[in-house]
């Protein structure tokens, strides 16, 4: 008998949304969690909802610095399913799409196809989410799709459907309105062009930007309500991410302590306070510099090795099973971070195991021991517990 897909959690669809479609019709759609348009680092924060899907369609441009690609790259990372349609989705989905991204939508295909190629086709002024993201002002790609089917319907012949579309782009997509766009292509038209296209337009004209986000949602709430696991992603040639991205995305990050959400800036600005700070961050660095170190020398830890280093900090935390998954939640972790980590104590072992072959005269067990044991004093501990018991002995 095939088993039924467990019921999702709102959470299990994180939704980031504006003024391309309401929030009601979103959450009519599938059940999800509707979050503001993207900023850069929210979909960082958005991880530590654990949500099994994300659908990307609303984000921030200008103003506010633009969801950034390491951050989705982050989420396919961690084993998040990452949709993209209708606007700034739709663009970062074609970017990323040979990493896994999952592009939804006529938007999505024109500017993989490369018929679009800029943010501002998408762009438009609307309202705060006090006002429910309301439009104000006409994205360039509803133009076009509003051309192209007045081609369709024989309203407009191909040179007046390009004067209107290139009326549109002529405007700073602050001020690009139904009005002011019909008003900059008046010269180019006929007034029977005007009329016919005002008596077709009367019916109301399609929104190709709400239209693509129902599509994205759907597809999203569709995959989640499967219950299958997130496609397997193809290997890329990508590079680690960089320092910078990794200082940005610890403070950027968010602490799941059950329905408490912490900030990792603030657990962070605590830790620098902390007596045993200096302590701690050496600590992390030596570990850092010698997996690195190992790296460069073309160390890689098998599956094997990273399996048991992950077992013995489980075991040095002495946490079950069972208590794992909201410790990670509650560090900030996800099933990649952790990967990472374990990586690094794993190519940390093997470093220091293999010390003695990896300089042309490298240091010996022994004499690390003798060395560490000198610097700290328990050198001298251990002689003066060797020598106190002959001595009793001679007395005698």
């Amino acid at each position: 008998m095939k088993r039924r897909p467990a019921p999702s959690r709102p959470d299990d669809l994180v939704v980031f949304l504006g003024p391309s479609l309401p929030e009601e019709e979103a959450l009519a759609l599938a059940p999800c969690r509707v979050l503001p348009p993207a900023r850069q680092g929210d979909v960082w924060r958005a991880l530590s909802l654990r949500p099994r899907a994300i659908a990307l369609v609303d984000g921030v441009f200008e103003a506010q610095p633009s969801v950034w690609h390491h951050e989705l790259l982050a989420a396919l990372d961690a084993g998040v399913t990452v949709f993209g349609g209708a606007s700034m989705g739709a663009l970062r989905a074609a970017e990323l799409a040979e990493h896994g991204m999952v592009g939804v939508g006529h938007i999505f295909e024109a500017y993989r196809r490369g018929e679009l190629v800029d943010d501002s086709e998408v762009a438009l002024l609307h309202a705060d989410a006090e006002h429910g993201f309301r439009p104000f002002s006409v994205p360039l790609v509803n133009v076009r799709h509003a051309a192209r089917l007045a081609r369709g319907a024989r309203v407009l012949v191909p040179r007046e459907a390009q004067a209107l579309v290139d009326a549109a782009a002529a405007l700073f997509y602050q001020d690009r309105t139904w009005p002011r766009v019909l008003a900059a292509v008046a010269e180019a038209w006929r007034p029977a062009t005007r009329a016919k296209w005002d008596a077709w337009a009367a019916g109301g004209l399609e929104d190709l930007k709400r239209e693509d986000a129902r599509a994205c949602i759907q597809a999203a709430g569709a995959f989640v309500a499967s219950g299958v696991p997130a496609p397997a992603r193809a290997r890329t040639h990508r590079a680690a991410p960089s320092s910078y991205v990794r200082r940005r995305r610890l403070v950027e990050g968010l602490c799941a302590l059950g329905e408490e959400l912490v900030s990792s800036e603030d657990v962070l600005d605590v830790l620098r306070e902390a007596p045993d700070a200096a302590a701690l961050a050496e600590e992390g660095l030596r570990r850092a510099l010698l997996a690195g170190w190992a790296r460069t020398l073309g160390l890689v830890p098998t599956p094997e090795e990273v399996a048991r280093a992950e077992a013995e900090w489980w075991a040095h935390l002495g946490l079950s099973p069972e208590e794992r998954e909201a410790w990670l939640a509650a560090c900030g972790l996800d099933a990649h971070e952790l990967r990472r980590l374990c990586e690094e104590r794993a190519l940390e072992r093997l470093t220091l195991e293999h010390a003695t072959r990896l300089l042309p005269d490298g240091p010996s067990w022994d004499e690390a021991l003798a060395n560490e044991a000198r610097l700290q004093g328990r050198w001298v501990e251990e002689a003066r517990g060797l020598v106190t018991p002959k001595r009793s002995r001679r007395k005698r």
